[in-house]
């Protein structure tokens, strides 16, 4: 054989088989123990493994975006271990701070923004918030997409940014477990525990359309109390943050137009307090600067540029 000609791997290989089959029935059954089963948990086994039996292109796409998944399944077990029953939940103490810091005066009393804006709700308004909440999942991931075909490298260290300041936000939720504002207007201040989530505001949104998009999103959140920070918020500060640092021009102005709006939308609709928004966006610049401290004074620097030849 020639040597400037490259080695084609087998897709399927004994190995590859036992290891993808051993991995999709293990994560099936400890959800299962965990949260109990589910049928997202059935296609996303399916989704894995078609990707990565169909082509070499979509077997490295779904090992590269398999940090994505991760981040999925840690978030999808944290029901099992809900963050009240480490630390008492913040009602009253967050909902009277944001009041003294951010109250509005309005027909002589002093409301939350979030009470604001659920007195002087607009359609209008209503539609154009639901689209950009609609954005704060679709937007990072069709950014990784992008990054992942036309650099590998960024895509790398846009994902592990990504998954770095969950997982902050995450040991704050547990730290500190916090009620949003819709359980405040709903429930008061009396904490009751395994409440649903609720579309809050977004319900407008699904009653405009007459369709419940809102409502099966929230129907299947991991923890109601787990306001503070915000990642909704975080998330388009990422994606701000290496799309200027990949000079993507006018796009740029898109994310920022995408992440005001979802800053605005999270208030507006009472799914979050604006100290939430800032906690959020505090949480992203942290975990974007820890992540570039520890790409220079760490090995991971050597580690990214190893996973950068396994799915170049």
């Amino acid at each position: 054989m020639p040597k400037d000609l490259p080695v084609k791997l087998p897709l399927f290989t004994s190995k590859n088989i036992i290891r993808t089959s051993l991995i999709s029935i293990a994560y099936l059954l400890l959800s299962s123990f965990l949260i109990g089963f589910k049928s997202n948990q059935v296609i996303l086994v399916l989704i894995f493994n078609s990707c990565f039996y169909a082509s070499m292109v979509t077997r490295k796409f779904i090992l590269g975006f398999s940090i994505f998944i991760v981040y999925w399944i840690i978030f999808d077990y944290m029901k099992a271990f809900p963050n009240y029953l480490y630390h008492s939940v913040s009602i009253e103490h967050l909902y009277r701070l944001e009041k003294s810091i951010f109250g509005i005066h309005f027909n002589g009393r002093v409301l939350t923004p979030n009470e604001y804006w659920l007195m002087n709700s607009k359609p209008v308004m209503d539609v154009i918030g639901g689209f950009f909440y609609l954005m704060w999942i679709p937007v990072p991931l069709a950014f990784a997409a992008y990054l992942f075909f036309r650099d590998r490298r960024q895509f790398l260290l846009f994902s592990l940014t990504f998954v770095l300041v969950n997982l902050l936000g995450f040991v704050i939720y547990y730290l500190y477990p916090a009620a949003p504002p819709w359980y405040v207007q709903l429930h008061g201040f009396k904490f009751i525990a395994h409440t649903p989530g609720n579309t809050a505001g977004l319900a407008r949104f699904d009653k405009f359309f007459n369709a419940a998009i809102f409502k099966s999103i929230y129907s299947n959140g991991s923890n109601v109390f787990a306001a503070m920070p915000s990642l909704h918020s975080s998330y388009p500060v990422i994606v701000l943050y290496y799309g200027l640092k990949n000079r993507l021009g006018l796009m740029n102005i898109l994310f920022a137009i995408v992440m005001l709006g979802i800053w605005f939308t999270a208030v507006y609709t009472s799914h979050h307090y604006v100290l939430d928004v800032l906690a959020g966006i505090l949480c992203a610049a942290t975990g974007i600067t820890l992540f570039n401290w520890l790409l220079s004074n760490t090995k991971l620097r050597i580690w990214i540029d190893q996973m950068c030849l396994r799915i170049a």
